[in-house]
């Protein structure tokens, strides 16, 4: 391709699709000097915290779930537990419901805490909520119709299921999703499958509290809640802090909240409860985890939140109390469908007694695995290095990879995937790994998030070096051959 026709963004990502198999092909080769044993393909990963292939389990969560699975235990008395665990960290203003995922923990905040009553004469009056126009929107803002209506595709492609109706059944009644723009944050048209991504490095949080505010105001007759992810990354627009550690924004979308007296619902699907971003320090109403991503837990949910919040969502759960006057049941209730089941409760409290009593459990392998992506990411080219940003996250237990610097100049930078890529499979950074048998992660927006636990780390919770470095390794290669097709190393 021309060199002129390089200048424009589009141009650089169709002569990327062209080559994909040449890509491929080069990176198979280079793959070479990785030494791949056989039991190690497909068995790898760079993360353990994706929801379709979770990380295994410690012997110590299998242990604790084994001996309870033999046990006569009522569920009830598993939920109280998990409620003990989490109100001797939090304190007794605060509690906890299990859920079967995060998916399902934000379903049924939603639905009790933003969307308008069904019941009494007339029709439901409209209901809003603020969140910011950030990174997994289809989450924490897929539960309203998006609002202004420019942005009403966004979501269209951000499913399995294309379309409208890959959201149909999730957005809530006569709620909508006012969507806010952050300043500082870039929201350029990046990927192969061209659409906006998040790039969100530089978010300015005390600008981003005025405009939240001026958008909070106008739509105030309308506003039952405010939603945010709770993230503690810079990648994720998250890095200004308080003294204290809290992410600024977290709390300037608190404060909106308590202005006009609804709930401030975090979407903490990738973050470990006591370790992560704490609630208390933010001002949030609810946290929501997916327990099988940071925290060890086998596949479920968890919502920490005041107990004034928590009670609505428990009676939807059915575990709030018995109708004839308890402290606690475990009966059919609205989302009893979200029921994580004994084993899952077994696990849950396991894992949550690790995260208070012996977070250095959680915490050790992530130095570990800090020094070793520094270790890989010092070899790349040296064009490149500069553009790689690299923090840990102790919210995520994961390792941050940014690269939205080598976008602040006036040439192309690194190709940037959007997450309409990887479900349209036109990612590169994510099949091109596959192709060699490398389990990917979470890589769109200029953004990467690399973990332990699938394949890399032993019984015990602890990094395997070296199944661990040939993982990070081959996304390092990747980007290399990646960047060179695009001329920006030789």
């Amino acid at each position: 391709m021309a060199q002129e026709q390089m200048k424009y963004r589009f141009r650089m990502y169709e002569k990327l699709q062209k080559e994909i198999p040449q890509i491929y092909a080069e990176l198979k080769e280079a793959a070479k000097e990785l030494k791949l044993k056989d039991d190690e393909k497909n068995a790898i990963g760079l993360t353990g915290a994706i929801s379709g292939c979770p990380g295994s389990l410690r012997d110590d969560i299998l242990e604790a779930m084994h001996q309870k699975a033999k046990k006569v235990i009522s569920n009830a008395a598993l939920v109280d537990e998990i409620r003990d665990i989490v109100k001797s960290y939090y304190g007794d203003d605060y509690d906890a419901c299990p859920v079967n995922t995060c998916e399902a923990a934000l379903w049924v905040s939603f639905d009790c805490l933003a969307t308008p009553p069904f019941t009494g004469r007339g029709d439901n009056y409209r209901a809003r909520y603020v969140a910011p126009f950030e990174r997994h929107l289809h989450h924490q803002g897929g539960y309203g119709r998006p609002f202004p209506p420019k942005y009403k595709d966004v979501l269209a492609d951000r499913g399995s299921t294309a379309g409208e109706l890959g959201f149909a059944g999730k957005r809530q009644n006569n709620l909508d999703t006012v969507f806010v723009p952050l300043p500082g944050a870039k929201y350029d048209v990046h990927g192969i499958r061209s659409a906006q991504v998040f790039m969100m490095k530089n978010v300015d949080a005390d600008r981003s509290e005025k405009v939240l505010q001026e958008y909070a105001a106008r739509h105030a007759d309308s506003l039952t809640a405010v939603s945010s992810l709770g993230y503690d990354s810079t990648g994720y627009g998250y890095g200004d802090k308080k003294k204290n550690g809290a992410p600024k924004l977290q709390c300037a979308l608190a404060k909106i909240a308590q202005k006009y007296n609804v709930p401030y619902i975090v979407d903490n699907a990738w973050g470990l409860p006591f370790v992560g971003t704490d609630l208390r320090k933010t001002g949030a109403d609810l946290m929501l985890y997916s327990m099988d991503k940071a925290s060890g837990a086998p596949t479920s949910g968890l919502i920490i939140g005041k107990e004034d919040v928590m009670v609505p969502i428990r009676r939807a759960l059915g575990v709030h109390g018995a109708r004839w006057g308890t402290t606690s049941s475990y009966g059919k209730a609205a989302y009893v469908t979200q029921d994580p089941g004994k084993e899952a409760l077994s696990g849950q409290i396991a894992a949550l007694k690790v995260l208070r009593d012996n977070p250095e459990v959680i915490v050790n392998p992530l130095e570990d695995l800090y020094r070793l992506v520094v270790e890989e990411f010092d070899k790349i080219n040296p064009v490149l290095r500069p553009f790689f940003q690299i923090e840990k996250s102790y919210n995520s237990s994961a390792i941050e990879i940014n690269y939205e610097s080598s976008w602040e100049g006036t040439g192309m930078g690194i190709p940037v995937f959007s997450i309409e890529d990887m479900y349209s499979g036109s990612h590169i950074l994510q099949n091109g790994l596959a192709q060699i048998g490398i389990i990917p992660t979470i890589a769109y927006d200029a953004n990467i998030f690399i973990s332990a636990g699938l394949g890399t780390s032993d019984n015990k919770g602890q990094l395997i070096v070296e199944k661990m470095r040939k993982a990070i390794r081959a996304l390092v290669l990747l980007l290399e051959i990646t960047c060179k097709h695009v001329g920006l190393i030789g």
